[in-house]
C-alpha cells in the first residue's frame, strides 16, 4: 500500500505530562477512528465532548474532538483531532487504541506537512517557513518565519514563473510564425524587455547578501584568548546562570562551550573556548585545536587578555574585539567606556575594559554586541530568500535569463531552451517541479507531528 493511503497519527502538542495534549490523525481511516472511539461523528469544525472508548468498550477519557473533512483541513485529507489529557498513560491508551486500526500507524517526521505539501495546501517555501517558525528561537526570526510562510517568497516567485512562462510563449510564437515577415520581431521585442526586467529583479534579490539566511541561522561570537583571562566567566555572565567552570587554575576549559541568547530579537550563539597556548597535555591539546577551528569559523570574536597576558598575540580575524579584562585589579587600565569611546563602536579594532567577576563593563559590551548584531543582520526581516537551497535555484534561474538574451541572436530555438529550464528552476524552488530528491532532505527535520 502506498504510504498516502495510509492514515497517520500523531501527538502534535508538547512533550507529556501536561494539562491538555492534541493528538491529530490524517488519512482515509481518519473518519473510522474518531466514530468508533468517540461513538459518533461530531459537525464539521465544531468541537464536541465525548467519552473515548477503544475496541473493547474500555474507557481512554473524557476528551474534546474535532473533525475536519478534506480538502478542507491542514493536510488536505480527513483529518481528525483529539484533545485529551496529557498524561503518559492516557496518551499511550489512545495510540494504542488507534494502532488497533488496519492501515493506521504512526507518523513520520514532517509526515503532516508533507502530505499538505503533496496536496497542494502549501509550496515548499512555505513549508520551509514552517519548520523554521517551529524552530524560531527569538522574535524576529518568528516573524521573519511567518512573513515567509504568508507567501513572501512563494509569491514573487509564481509571479517570476508566469512572466517567464509568457515570455517564452511569445518567442515561440514568433518562431511558429517566422514566415510572416515582421511578425517575430514585434514578439520577440516586448518578451526581451520583459525578460531583462525580471534578471533585474531576481539580481536585486541575491544582492541581499543572504540576509534573511543570517537571521535564520544567527551570529556566532566566540571567546577567545589565553588560558585564565576570565573567559568562562564572561560567559557565566552573558548567560546569566552558572554554565562554564571556573577555577583560578589555567586549562580548565578543555572543550567548546556554546549557549543561545536572544539580543534584542536577534539569535546570538556565544561559544566558550579552551586557552590557547602551547600544551603538552594531549587533551588540552585538542581543546586548543578545537579552540582556533570555532574561533576561525565565528562572525565575531572577543580576544579575552588581562594584564598578565599584554603580550599575548591575537589569533583572531578581522571581526575581533580586544576585551581586557580584570579592569578592578589593575588601576591604571582604562575602563569600558574610556576604550569603546576612543575605539568608536561603529569602527575596528573595538576594545573593552571589564571585570567578568565584578561585571564592570559587561553592559557596555552587551550593547555593542547588540549593535553589532543590528549591522550583521541588517535589513534581514525584509529579504526574500531564507535557505541556501533557495538561493541556488533563484541563482540558476537568473543565470538562464540573462543566457537567453545572450543567445538570441544565434537563434530564437535557443533563446526559448534557457527560459525553459528558467521556469523550471523557480518550479523547483516552489516543490511543483522535479523535486522528489530533496523533499526527504527538507521534511526530515521536523518534528513529528507536524
Amino acid at each position: 500500500m502506498h504510504p498516502r493511503e495510509q492514515t497517520i497519527f500523531a501527538l502534535s502538542s508538547g512533550r507529556p505530562p501536561s494539562a491538555i495534549a492534541m493528538v491529530r490523525v490524517s488519512g482515509p481511516q481518519a473518519k473510522a477512528t474518531l466514530t468508533s472511539l468517540a461513538g459518533k461523528l461530531p459537525r464539521p469544525r465544531m468541537a464536541a465532548r465525548v467519552l473515548l472508548r477503544d475496541a473493547n468498550q474500555w474507557p481512554i477519557d473524557d476528551a474534546v474532538v474535532l473533525w475536519f473533512p478534506g480538502p478542507a483541513s491542514a493536510t488536505g485529507e480527513d483529518v481528525a483531532e483529539f484533545h485529551v489529557h496529557g498524561s503518559r498513560a492516557v496518551l499511550a491508551a489512545l495510540f494504542a487504541a488507534l494502532s488497533a486500526f488496519e492501515n493506521v500507524r504512526a507518523a513520520e517526521p514532517g509526515e503532516f506537512t508533507r502530505r499538505a505539501f503533496e496536496n497542494g495546501k502549501l509550496d515548499l517555501t512555505e513549508a520551509e517557513a514552517l519548520d523554521d517558525l517551529i524552530h524560531a528561537d527569538t522574535d524576529r526570526q518568528r516573524r521573519q518565519a511567518l512573513r515567509q510562510m504568508k507567501g513572501l517568497l512563494g509569491d514573487r516567485v509564481r509571479d517570476w514563473r508566469a512572466q517567464i512562462i509568457e515570455a517564452s510563449a511569445l518567442i515561440e510564437a514568433g518562431i511558429d510564425f517566422s514566415d510572416e515577415g515582421d511578425v517575430p520581431g514585434e514578439l520577440i521585442k516586448p518578451a526581451l524587455e520583459r525578460i531583462k526586467a525580471l534578471h533585474g529583479e531576481i539580481a536585486e534579490v541575491l544582492a541581499a547578501q543572504g540576509q534573511s539566511e543570517r537571521l535564520r541561522e544567527g551570529l556566532v561570537v566566540a571567546i577567545a584568548g589565553p588560558p585564565n583571562v576570565g573567559k568562562s566567566t564572561l560567559m557565566n555572565q552573558l548567560a546569566r546562570r552558572e554554565v562554564a567552570i571556573v577555577s583560578p587554575h589555567a586549562g580548565t576549559t578543555r572543550d567548546v562551550i556554546e549557549i543561545q541568547l536572544d539580543l534584542d530579537g536577534y539569535p546570538v550563539t556565544v561559544i566558550d573556548t579552551a586557552g590557547i597556548r602551547e600544551t603538552d597535555d594531549p587533551v588540552e591539546q585538542e581543546g586548543v585545536r578545537r579552540a582556533r577551528a570555532r574561533a576561525g569559523e565565528a562572525d565575531l570574536v572577543l580576544w579575552m587578555i588581562d594584564a598578565q597576558h599584554e603580550g599575548a598575540r591575537q589569533e583572531a580575524g578581522a571581526s575581533a574585539w580586544m576585551v581586557r579584562n580584570k579592569i578592578d585589579l589593575d588601576a591604571g587600565a582604562p575602563g569600558s567606556q574610556q576604550l569603546a569611546a576612543a575605539a568608536g563602536i561603529g569602527g575596528r579594532p573595538v576594545e573593552f575594559g571589564i571585570s567578568a567577576s565584578r561585571g564592570d563593563g559587561v553592559q557596555e559590551l552587551i550593547t555593542a554586541l547588540v549593535a553589532f548584531a543590528h549591522e550583521f543582520f541588517g535589513a534581514g526581516e525584509e529579504g526574500l530568500i531564507g535557505r541556501a537551497r533557495q538561493r541556488k535555484l533563484l541563482q540558476e534561474a537568473a543565470t538562464m535569463l540573462d543566457r537567453s538574451t545572450v543567445v538570441m541572436g544565434r537563434g530564437e530555438e535557443l533563446a526559448a531552451e534557457e527560459l525553459r529550464g528558467a521556469a523550471v528552476a523557480l518550479g523547483r524552488l516552489l516543490g511543483r517541479v522535479d523535486v522528489e530528491d530533496v523533499l526527504d532532505v527538507i521534511f526530515r527535520d521536523f518534528c513529528i507531528g507536524k
